[in-house]
């Protein structure tokens, strides 16, 4: 168990390979998108460019959601808060896509002009539904 996250929500976070939902802020308003992720020790790693690059650049303060479910039906879900520096390094961020297609099954190096996002979960949330 790492910093803010618990034992239970670790061990949700690193199930499977599941789409996660990042939210930022531009203009003051939230902007949400979905991406793949990869979750160890309390960080969260993820590859992005575009706006949501754009958004941490100018506002670190972001959340997480991932959220399992099968025939429509909720089985769990798990809510991040945490702070992403953006890691200018392209020997680390080909490192972590390596990381993150493995977990998702992608045997190459795709999206290539993403730039490497690291989260330090602050705190977590989950819940599980049965």
């Amino acid at each position: 168990m790492s910093r803010g996250v618990d034992a239970k929500a670790e061990e949700l976070l690193t199930s499977e390979p599941l789409m996660a939902h990042l939210a930022t802020c531009r203009d003051g308003r939230p902007h949400v998108a979905p991406l793949w992720y990869r979750y160890e020790d309390g960080v969260v790693e993820l590859v992005t460019t575009g706006t949501k690059l754009r958004n941490v650049r100018e506002n670190p303060k972001v959340a997480l959601s991932v959220q399992k479910d099968e025939g429509g039906h909720a089985q769990w879900m798990v809510t991040l808060l945490g702070t992403a520096t953006v890691v200018e390094d392209e020997a680390e961020t080909r490192a972590a896509t390596r990381r993150i297609n493995e977990k998702y099954g992608v045997e190459d190096d795709a999206w290539e002009e993403n730039v490497l996002v690291r989260i330090d979960v602050g705190s977590a949330s989950w819940q599980t539904y049965e």
